[in-house]
């Protein structure tokens, strides 16, 4: 009898296991078509989803649940093979060092983006590619993202290691998501869908507005492809117009089963009681370098106001230059500075 208590026990805390989990990847399918708020909006809601104190009289903050579409790269690999608490734990900390030296902002698969890098071999020691991105995946140190532009009609694809020590900057140009996770498809469909300007520039959005969806459907080339997409959900691309052949066959390697699959879906997922640890300490980090940054934003803005102050002087050969007298032989005929004005901090 005490045997099968507890083997009745240990199954019930397994099916709770199975539920929870299972629970955490339906709320994730069910909010992948859902706009998504901001970093901002969601940083201001995390203030008011505090927990209550513990007996020790600390409040518990709570990273909203948008923070793993954020950021899904300080989630660890679900493999079990491939845990290790120690490593997640540093490589968290390297990650969030990195993140306060160069600003690594929000984005999403199907966002235009520009990334500058150190290049020894170009001229101006560094290079910027401009595109949008296709794809991103990878966990802790090793997460990732591509990509794509099409330049002098020709389609050009760059990976690049998000923690990279060799990136200056990551820009976003255009924040918005794309029906699909993967925008490999892509590669078949016609140029225009791919080709951005290199020189395009930021759009401006609201701090608290909500990402916006691209319902835009692309049209794909005539066959032959680099895949087979009639055998994948596509939602983000037009009518392929193929043989009924072809949707038959599709049919038939199908797994249609692997939604209601739970030990499949345990393997694919983290437990949600150790993704909100994650994200507390990663949010609370997240905070104060935004905090930092913002105060370095505000004395950059009043040290450039109070840098250079060009005026007239009452004497016509003479410009004042932040209180200093200097000859306008060194100005041009326009008026414009063609000498180096050297930055001082008051």
């Amino acid at each position: 009898m005490l045997r099968r208590a507890v083997l009745q026990t240990f199954r019930q805390g397994l099916a709770q296991s199975f539920f929870k989990r299972n629970a955490v990847s339906l709320s994730e399918t069910t909010v992948t078509h859902q706009p998504i708020e901001t970093s901002n909006e969601a940083d201001e809601k995390s203030v008011s989803k505090q927990k209550p104190g513990d007996e020790s009289g600390n409040t518990v903050v709570v990273a909203p649940p948008e923070f793993r579409f954020m950021y899904p790269e300080f989630l660890p690999d679900p493999a079990m093979e491939r845990r290790n608490r120690l490593k997640e734990k540093l490589e968290r900390i390297d990650m969030l060092q990195r993140r306060s030296v160069v600003e690594i902002p929000e984005f999403y698969t199907g966002s235009v983006m520009a990334v500058t890098v150190a290049d020894a071999n170009s001229p101006n020691k560094f290079a910027r590619f401009v595109g949008i991105c296709i794809q991103r995946g990878g966990s802790g140190l090793r997460a990732w993202f591509i990509l794509r532009n099409v330049v002098d009609k020709q389609g050009v694809e760059i990976l690049y290691e998000m923690y990279c020590p060799l990136i200056q900057k990551i820009e976003v140009l255009r924040l918005e998501r794309r029906l699909d996770e993967s925008l490999l498809y892509l590669r078949d469909a016609l140029p225009e869908y791919s080709t951005f300007p290199l020189d395009m520039e930021p759009e401006r959005r609201l701090n608290n507005s909500v990402v916006p969806i691209n319902p835009l459907k692309v049209k794909l080339r005539p066959r032959p492809w680099l895949e087979r997409w009639e055998r994948q959900n596509l939602q983000g691309v037009e009518d392929l117009n193929l043989p009924q052949r072809f949707y038959d066959k599709a049919e038939k390697v199908a797994k249609p089963w692997e939604k209601y699959d739970l030990m499949l879906q345990y393997r694919k997922t983290i437990p949600a009681e150790e993704q909100e640890k994650i994200f507390a300490d990663v949010h609370s980090q997240l905070q104060q370098q935004e905090f930092k940054r913002k105060i370095r934003r505000q004395h950059s803005a009043l040290n450039d106001s109070h840098m250079v102050r060009v005026g007239r002087d009452a004497n016509p050969n003479q410009t004042r230059i932040s209180g200093s007298i200097v000859p306008s032989c060194m100005l041009s005929s326009a008026g414009d500075m063609t000498f180096r004005l050297e930055t001082y901090h008051y």
